[in-house]
């Protein structure tokens, strides 16, 4: 049995003078849904196509169920789904006449996973893809990607753009498959809600590199927020230990700080602060201020 559905060792992919990826190395285990989060340029997109065999490293290895991508089977591609944030399908095609050729190309089709993720999107068999809206094209796609039984599946940004109805039925239909099923869920997206409600593992990617890959519990847990009155100026950022960012709002200094104890406050306190209070950090702030903090972009005032 392959310890590790997906792994990559000192993954590196350049576009001539641009490094979208460097010494890239990670390793996901079979089950649940890992979540993938990053700025835009981060990597992600490069990732999949590597692990797909869609692109070849400019050095480095990826595999893909125990097999290196750059030599995958057909018996290996067809254990692995794929759905991205476009959903694009033939627009003539009608969707009955679309899901029978899928099912016609996958030996471990399973019509009662279809029929019952299907269930949640109000798609008709008899319409044709150019008349579907977005939100029932991703739950096409979605209901066939899940009925090949693959054991990957990467969803990338897959509620991009959707209402937020057919967003919520996606949802739905993904944690009734996760529950239901044994395949690996890759999923890539923006939106903290929906990584807070489906992901069992956190991988965070930024500038190409790996900074986190945790549950999301303890990924919060390495990031504290504290408000700090300063009598002076606040010590400059970098001389700080883990600091993230930092806002001014009425006067007061609002900091985010990874990897920092209790120890942090006396910190501050020695270091000008009349008073510290800590306060409590979800995952959006969390990841936000990480991200901030890699993707150099500048604290803002309030």
């Amino acid at each position: 049995m392959v310890q590790y559905c997906i792994e990559t060792n000192n993954l590196t992919k350049r576009f001539g003078k641009k490094t979208a990826l460097k010494d890239f190395t990670l390793s996901i285990e079979g089950g649940g849904i890992h979540a993938i989060v990053g700025s835009n340029g981060a990597g992600k997109s490069t990732l999949f196509r590597l692990l797909l065999g869609m692109a070849t490293p400019t050095s480095g290895s990826a595999s893909l169920l125990g097999v290196d991508s750059t030599s995958l089977t057909s018996e290996v591609r067809g254990k692995a789904g794929y759905v991205n944030e476009e959903h694009t399908l033939p627009q003539w095609m009608k969707a009955s006449e679309v899901t029978d050729l899928q099912r016609s190309f996958y030996q471990r089709w399973d019509q009662n996973v279809y029929d019952n993720v299907i269930g949640y999107f109000d798609v008709d068999p008899a319409q044709r893809i150019g008349g579907l809206s977005r939100g029932e094209r991703a739950g096409l796609n979605l209901s066939m990607a899940l009925a090949q039984s693959p054991d990957v599946l990467i969803l990338d940004e897959p509620t991009l753009g959707l209402d937020v109805v057919a967003k919520q039925s996606f949802l739905e239909a993904l944690m009734f498959a996760e529950t239901d099923g044994n395949a690996t869920i890759i999923y890539c997206s923006h939106q903290m809600e929906e990584i807070e409600r489906v992901a069992d593992k956190l991988i965070v990617m930024e500038k190409g590199t790996l900074k986190n890959n945790s549950s999301p519990d303890d990924f919060v847990s390495r990031v504290s927020y504290w408000v700090a009155n300063f009598s002076g100026e606040m010590p400059g950022r970098d001389s700080i230990p883990g600091y993230l960012s930092s806002k001014i709002i009425d006067g007061q200094h609002h900091i985010m700080a990874v990897d920092q104890g209790l120890e942090f406050g006396q910190y501050l306190k020695n270091n000008g602060a009349e008073t510290v209070t800590q306060g409590s950090v979800n995952l959006e702030r969390a990841v936000n201020a990480f991200l901030a903090k890699n993707h150099n972009r500048p604290d803002s005032e309030g």
